[in-house]
């Protein structure tokens, strides 16, 4: 009852004596002004009470049990307001407080990301090679090790060590999942190195006459088969020589649309033959030839063809060449000339020596053995074979029953044929073939590149893929972010209206060639969009996806389609324009963009007057209006017009000029008044008439953009 009654007025003694010791008070937070009114009291035995008297330093023993005393709500209320501590302190949440570790959750690996791939790494090509180890693939790429290993286990190669060498195939997987272009470098070390025939590019301006010299050369009549008589096809042949050498020649077409294809075979081939028309000379795709025959580092040897013509020029020839840069023989430099005459066949045995003299020169030799190089020239859909990829080779040995990797397509060689169309086993360096047996139509210009497993195939096939895949979603990006760029001219821009395409032609250099040239009619008016390119006949998908998007199909050197396909294109109001000759091409969808083009607004000045007489006519009320001022005046030149605007001129200058109100011919209204007429006309607002002066008639016209196709066959839109 004693300790009850204790506990009642709020404090013990034994207590209060032990915590009003100055360092007891301290160590526990109290002070000697510290109130313990409102205090709530909580019985605790004697042994807790001891071991804490303990724990504090203070050995005492209490003869009675200790009552712990805890602060009440007002209590720490009052101590958040006042900055004088109630009770025990309590470490504050700092800088250094100790955080508590949590347990670490159980989560799904995931592997680091590769950094990201710079504009730079994207841009750059990497030279790889067989038995290349991770840490050459790292310091190429700037990538690290492990990233490049976690690649390689993705891929399913077993990684034991950065220093183990890689096969070419995984190398180069490697550095398309890095984001970088690939360059295959092959060693001949250990192989059999042989002489082998020289690979010979003709090149030159259009109708310069470059397929009927290798028709003569050759014996045959590919020119006349070709349609308008002009080259429009990159064919590849090979020529016995009367010495009994063999030379592979490859035709470019001439016009200015088949620049692609001139600058694939001049990649290809060891020696330029650049074909030059006697009563011609110097034409732009002759230099065109000149400079992808610099750029791809190759001689040439000019050939002046139509000698035999009476108007036949040949030093003039030779005086524009050298003007250009060109050091012929005899001016003192290396390059040799061959007159020549494809008609009367003069000049060819000149032309094969000068050839074969060249070759012995350049020393022409390419491995023999091991997998082989080749190079696409050309690729085409044929309906019962399936894609044709038409190669040269250029080292090793293509077999039959290989697979390859044919740019993002891939397959098994199931025939091999050459040129003459005569099945062949296998095809050495320089020889040209047509390969069957593809999964897909591969691109003119890819590598022919030979592996060892249907698996690995598949595998670089969908890395290339994805690859060009990345590149091409780039390069809309990038051009989407320089249209969306604002520019100071935005105001004045007009109206671009969009022309899609659906392009289809026989072969796939042809369909690029074709999409190229369509391409450069674009004008700031019309956008040529080609949604769509493709290889083979017009179809009933190409009808559909031209009504779908509202397009144009265009068909070059193909088939007709059926009667079905053209009636279901009628009734869908799809226009299909088919043509074999590129002129004629160019020439109608170039009409097709002109007049689907907005035009431009443009001032024009319709007709000029002089004023003879004014006239003043008073204003008789407010409503009715002020005074007016009539000019009477002359038109001395074309017409006037009511609903234009009229120009006033003084001396040459412009005094004013605003709408017409008012035009008459002997107080009748009138719409037109012609040349050599009078009339009498009001023009708003003015009143500041003088006999003399010239009034301008201002028609407001729509200008639309012109097509201009040059000699050379280059087309392209001129807005005003």
């Amino acid at each position: 009852m004693a300790c009850r009654a204790a506990g009642k007025r709020g404090i013990d003694v034994g207590l209060k004596r032990v915590l009003t010791s100055t360092s007891l008070g301290h160590a526990v937070g109290l002070t000697s002004r510290t109130s313990l009114g409102g205090a709530s009291a909580r019985y605790i035995p004697e042994s807790s009470s001891s071991s804490f008297l303990q724990g504090s330093g203070h050995h005492t023993t209490l003869e009675s049990p200790i009552r712990c005393f805890h602060a009440s709500r007002e209590l720490w209320a009052r101590r958040k307001n006042d900055d004088q501590g109630v009770g025990l302190k309590t470490q504050k949440k700092g800088k250094f407080a100790k955080r508590i570790k949590k347990p670490p959750v159980d989560a799904p690996y995931v592997p680091p990301k590769l950094k990201r791939i710079s504009k730079s790494l994207q841009d750059k090509t990497i030279d790889i090679f067989e038995g290349m180890t991770i840490v050459e693939l790292a310091k190429r790429t700037g990538q690290s090790v492990i990233s490049l290993q976690e690649l390689l286990v993705n891929l399913g190669e077993k990684v034991v060590s950065e220093f183990d060498p890689l096969k070419i195939d995984v190398a180069e997987l490697v550095v398309m999942e890095a984001g970088a272009n690939v360059r295959r470098l092959h060693s001949n070390e250990g192989s059999e190195i042989l002489p082998r025939p020289v690979v010979v590019t003709v090149m030159g301006h259009v109708d310069h006459g470059k397929t009927s010299l290798l028709d003569a050369l050759r014996q045959t009549s590919v020119a006349a088969k070709e349609a308008g008589g002009i080259t429009q096809h990159l064919g590849a042949f090979v020529v016995s020589m009367p010495s009994g050498a063999a030379i592979t020649f490859l035709d470019t077409p001439g016009h200015a649309a088949f620049s692609a294809m001139r600058a694939r075979g001049a990649a290809v081939t060891d020696l330029v033959v650049l074909v030059v028309a006697a009563d011609d000379g110097v034409m732009p795709q002759t230099l065109e030839a000149i400079s992808h025959a610099k750029s791809a580092n190759v001689p040439v040897i000019v050939a002046i063809n139509k000698c035999d013509k009476p108007s036949a020029n040949p030093e003039r020839v030779k005086l524009q060449l050298a003007s250009e840069g060109f050091l012929l023989e005899e001016m003192g430099g290396d390059i040799q000339v061959v007159e020549v005459s494809a008609i009367t066949k003069t000049g060819l045995d000149n032309l094969e020596e000068a050839i074969l003299l060249q070759a012995e020169m350049m020393e022409l030799k390419a491995r023999v053995d091991g997998h082989a190089q080749a190079y696409v020239v050309e690729a085409k859909l044929d309906k019962g074979r399936g894609p044709l990829a038409t190669a040269i080779v250029k080292a090793g040995t293509l077999v039959c029953g290989q697979h390859v990797v044919v740019g993002s397509e891939w397959g098994r060689i199931r025939v091999i044929r050459d040129m003459s169309g005569k099945l062949t086993e296998r095809a050495r360096p320089a020889m040209p073939v047509v390969i069957e047996g593809l999964k897909g139509l591969p691109m003119a210009g890819d590598d022919v590149t030979v592996v060892e497993t249907e698996e690995r195939a598949r595998m670089l096939s969908a890395g290339r893929r994805r690859k060009y895949e990345k590149d091409r979603l780039r390069q809309i990006m990038e051009q989407r972010t320089k249209t969306n760029e604002p520019s100071e001219d935005d105001s004045v821009v007009p109206e671009r209206t969009e022309m899609p395409l659906i392009v289809k032609a026989d072969v796939q250099g042809t369909v690029q060639a074709v999409t190229d040239a369509l391409r450069t009619l674009n004008s700031p008016q019309v956008f040529v969009n080609v949604v769509h390119v493709g290889v083979g006949p017009i179809s009933q998908s190409d009808v559909d996806l031209a009504q779908a998007c509202g397009a144009y199909i265009v068909g070059f050197n193909v088939k007709s389609p059926p009667s079905s396909i053209s009636q279901a294109a009628t009734k869908a109001g799809t226009k299909i324009m088919q043509h074999q000759v590129i002129y004629h091409l160019l020439d109608e969808v170039g009409n097709l963009v002109v007049d689907k083009a907005p035009g431009t607004l443009e001032t024009q000045v319709a007709g000029a007057a002089e004023v003879l007489n004014i006239f003043e006519l008073k204003g008789r009320s407010k409503s009715a209006g002020g005074d007016i001022k009539i000019a009477g005046c002359r038109v001395m030149d074309g017409h006037f017009s009511k609903s234009s605007s009229m120009r006033l001129l003084r001396s040459g200058e412009e005094v004013f000029e605003g709408p017409c109100t008012s035009l008459k011919i002997n107080k009748h209204d009138v719409e037109l008044v012609e040349k050599g007429n009078e009339c009498g006309l009001v023009i708003l607002g003015c009143n500041d008439f003088q006999i003399g002066d010239v009034i301008q008639c201002l028609e407001q016209v729509v200008r639309k953009p012109k097509l201009i196709i040059s000699d050379n066959g280059i087309a392209r839109i001129e807005c005003y």
